[in-house]
């Protein structure tokens, strides 16, 4: 069993609260010693109340889901024996009502284009296979309920 320890921290430095005018700009601390600037997203809350220059918690949410299924992606593509060049997913999620008419992300579609070495590509059958795998085996999208789509395309790069 692994543990993941983050510190999220707001302060209010004399701001207004009761009447809901305060910043929602906060800090995201990571176990490496890493800090983000994080936000509310400004689709949710106004700017100046908010700030889209920060990471906001659907952001994080979306990328989250990207980035642990490349990382099983590229490690399963790294055991089959093909080489990665090059990776970039600009990943989406969708925020609406869900089933029980509450807000959520609903969808989140992942559109990975890959890029491997000439010499060693796979079939785009085995491909497609390396990415259901990878959406298998990622625990990030094995812990939400989340609509997960994948929309990969590949190419080679000749070395």
């Amino acid at each position: 069993m692994a543990k993941y320890i983050t510190t999220v921290s707001w302060s209010r430095d004399g701001q207004s609260f009761t009447d809901n005018q305060y910043k929602r700009v906060h800090q995201w601390e990571f176990d490496s010693g890493q800090t983000i600037r994080a936000s509310a997203s400004p689709d949710i809350v106004p700017v100046p109340l908010s700030d889209p220059s920060a990471v906001d918690p659907e952001e994080a949410f979306v990328a989250a889901l990207s980035s642990c299924h490349m990382l099983w992606f590229l490690s399963i593509a790294a055991e089959a024996g093909f080489v990665v060049e090059q990776y970039v997913d600009k990943a989406t999620g969708i925020l609406s009502k869900d089933e029980q008419d509450k807000q959520a992300i609903t969808q989140v579609t992942l559109f990975p284009h890959v890029s491997y070495k000439y010499s060693d590509a796979p079939s785009v059958e085995e491909h497609h296979n390396i990415h259901e795998l990878a959406d298998e085996k990622c625990f990030i999208a094995n812990s939400v309920k989340t609509k997960v789509e994948i929309e990969s395309s590949m190419s080679n790069k000749p070395m």
